[in-house]
């Protein structure tokens, strides 16, 4: 008789939970000693990946059937397919666990094999609400996402670390008193990599666009990535992208050729307020505008400084995109007003439409230039560009939905993309740690816990404090369920994004996560699961070397990452590793991509002769043994430092 999936798995899990770390070739030495097997026949016998479950069963029954075997030997010879068998609510294969339906991490079917009943039934009683809200409303919920930069988690929404910060949030604060504030939302650790990961629901590593773009980068998102707006515009929705994109400065990369029917674009990050004259001027950049400088009688290379690019640009699906205005620190300070500005429009335009709408509006927040006229008691850039920037388009978004009679089937995401700029910043930044170790480019709890909060009137219930784990992928997953929308999410890949719909509308201790990946660019940098961290890139190389690293974190008594753990949670070690195997076994399934390289910004119909001259160096061709843009293709090549140091919060 063939075992039960029950009677295959509790055992197996018992067993594993309580076990040592078992390599595969002891896996295997212990089957051949086991079963006088030879290497050949044991390999006919162990599971490819292509075998079903029936066939996974049929083997298990088989070797019982060749020689009786005690718990232990039965666990370990299951060991190998605990992937395939753990995928599973029903008996379908691991191969054809993609075929129609969203394909996750593989962590995430071990929380569904255990947990799929209970969510199942929640899912019939939200299908039922979210069906009543569309009757009454007559259509799907609007959707906006508002994300800004580089802040630290408590600096927003909790206004006794304001009162210490020296900054005032009142409609931010009030979107968190009506709505709910994450206490777990985590993001990538970077901005690009962050809104990579937002827009296509997928940790950067996977697309390849963990690398932070700086001026002409000449890199960007692949056309192949599919974006929540070209999800959501399968299903009826208008769809809008204002402010700093930062995912690309090649023509394949603009948000408008990503999906989006209308955009407002940057393709680098907030260091264009300093790629201006009055940056030079101020010696803030330096040797940029070479016009601004004394001549220097030993340049023998006119083609080594940037000479054109583009600040913003703006653009239609299948239409031209522009250049607009100039590169100038003028120009920059105008971005966000205009975002804002074009923002609230598409609103107003698409409720008086009748048509369902997402809008992303991703701030600037801040020009690295100090402006004379302070904001916040702080007096730095970070809280004035909260204070007087992002807090007040809350309050207008939140007047204009109220206004067009649209709030209540509209659900409004505020966050930050990580967390604070701690390393290097620009004087003034005002960028600090509050409870948590680490900023910007760490993979501690510092530089990707942020704050962030959801407001829906009449469906989110109001100050809600959640506790549960989620992270910025899951939005992507959560509004194509809301939209209606879940068949046009690919499935010929991995969705990092859990639906967290449950998350939403039924509150605290309903989310359908309790692990995340953190990557330190395209290296795997630690792993939470539930109150626990690994760091995989140790804070105890030597002991990471010997198999028995202090590398193990309790968060709610350390949420600083200062005291690395062993003995008191070596426990932990063969759990952890058998995580980041289920991942790393998945990816080979399903390998990363690259990010994609070309000629920046081409295909800008109003383009100046600086922006031209990118594609055609002025270089005298025929004394070149090579091609000058051939390095371009060759640009993933670049090393990325592989010793990331984990202490750089200190």
């Amino acid at each position: 008789m063939i075992p039960k999936y029950e009677e295959i798995m509790l055992p197996l899990l018992r067993y594993l939970s309580d076990s040592q770390e078992h390599g595969l070739s002891e896996m295997h030495d212990t089957l051949a000693e086991q079963f006088k097997l030879k290497n050949k026949e044991l390999r006919k016998l162990l599971p490819s990946g292509k075998q079903t479950i029936f066939q996974y069963r049929t083997t298990i029954n088989y070797l019982k059937e060749k020689k009786p075997m005690r718990q232990k030997t039965f666990a370990l010879i299951m060991v190998p397919v605990v992937l395939a068998m753990l995928c599973l609510t029903t008996n379908r294969s691991l191969a054809g666990a993609s075929k129609g339906k969203i394909v996750h991490d593989a962590e995430y079917y071990i929380l569904d094999a255990q947990n799929s009943k209970k969510w199942a039934a929640e899912d019939k009683d939200l299908d039922k609400k979210l069906s009543e809200l569309q009757k009454k409303y007559g259509r799907p919920p609007n959707i906006i996402h508002i994300m800004w930069d580089d802040t630290a988690y408590g600096d927003i929404g909790i206004p006794a670390i304001q009162k210490v910060r020296g900054l005032e949030t009142p409609h931010l604060n009030t979107l968190a008193e009506e709505g709910i504030l994450f206490t777990r939302m985590y993001t990538e650790v970077g901005c690009t990599p962050s809104r990579a990961a937002s827009v296509t629901g997928r940790l950067a590593v996977r697309s390849g666009m963990y690398n932070i773009g700086m001026l002409l980068e000449m890199h960007g998102m692949r056309g192949e990535e599919v974006t929540i707006a070209e999800v959501l515009s399968k299903a009826g929705y208008a769809t809008a992208f204002h402010g700093k994109w930062h995912l690309g400065d090649i023509e394949e990369s603009y948000p408008h050729n990503q999906g989006f029917d209308e955009a407002f674009f940057t393709g680098y990050n907030q260091i264009l307020s300093l790629n201006t004259r009055v940056a030079e001027g101020a010696n803030a950049s330096i040797g940029l505008y070479e016009d601004m400088l004394p001549p220097d009688p030993y340049k023998l290379d006119d083609t080594f400084v940037t000479k054109g690019w583009v600040q913003i640009a703006e653009g239609k699906k299948g239409e031209k995109t522009l250049q607009w205005g100039d590169n100038s620190h003028e120009n920059y300070m105008k971005i966000d007003p205009e975002a804002q500005r074009r923002t609230l429009e598409f609103i107003e335009r698409n409720a008086k439409a009748g048509k369902p709408f997402f809008v992303a509006n991703w701030p600037n927040l801040t020009s690295f230039i100090p402006n004379p006229k302070k904001c916040s008691t702080s007096r730095s850039l970070l809280q004035d560009g909260l204070q007087c920037n992002i807090d007040p388009f809350i309050g207008k978004v939140m007047d204009k939905l109220k206004e067009l009679g649209i709030a209540e089937n509209t659900l409004v995401i505020a966050m930050a993309d990580n967390g604070p700029m701690t390393h290097n910043p620009p004087p003034g930044l005002g960028m600090a740690e509050t409870i948590y170790r680490g900023g910007k480019g760490d993979f501690l709890e510092g530089g990707v816990r942020v704050p962030a909060f959801a407001w829906w009137p009449g469906v989110i219930k109001p100050s809600q404090l959640v506790g549960d784990i989620i992270h910025e992928t899951d939005l992507f997953t959560t509004f194509a369920r809301l939209a209606g929308a879940t068949q046009h999410i690919p499935t010929d890949r991995v969705i990092d994004g859990i639906d967290q719909t449950a998350l939403l509308m039924n509150g605290d201790t309903h989310s359908r996560r309790d692990y995340v990946f953190i990557y330190a660019g395209p290296r795997l940098g630690a792993t939470v699961k539930g109150n626990y961290k690994r760091h995989w890139i140790s804070p105890d190389p030597v002991g990471e070397a010997s198999g028995i690293p202090a590398a193990f974190y309790f968060l709610p008594s350390d949420p600083r990452e200062k005291t690395p753990m062993l003995v008191n949670l070596i426990h932990l070690k063969s759990p952890f590793n058998r995580m980041k195997l289920r991942h790393d076994i998945w990816k080979k399934k399903y390998p990363d991509s690259h990010e994609k390289y070309g000629i920046p910004w081409t295909g800008i119909a109003n383009a100046t002769p600086e922006v031209k001259a990118l594609a055609k160096p002025k270089l005298n061709l025929k004394k070149l043994p090579f091609d000058p843009l051939e390095y371009i293709e060759h640009l993933d090549q670049l090393p990325f430092d592989p010793n990331m140091d984990p202490g750089l919060g200190n």
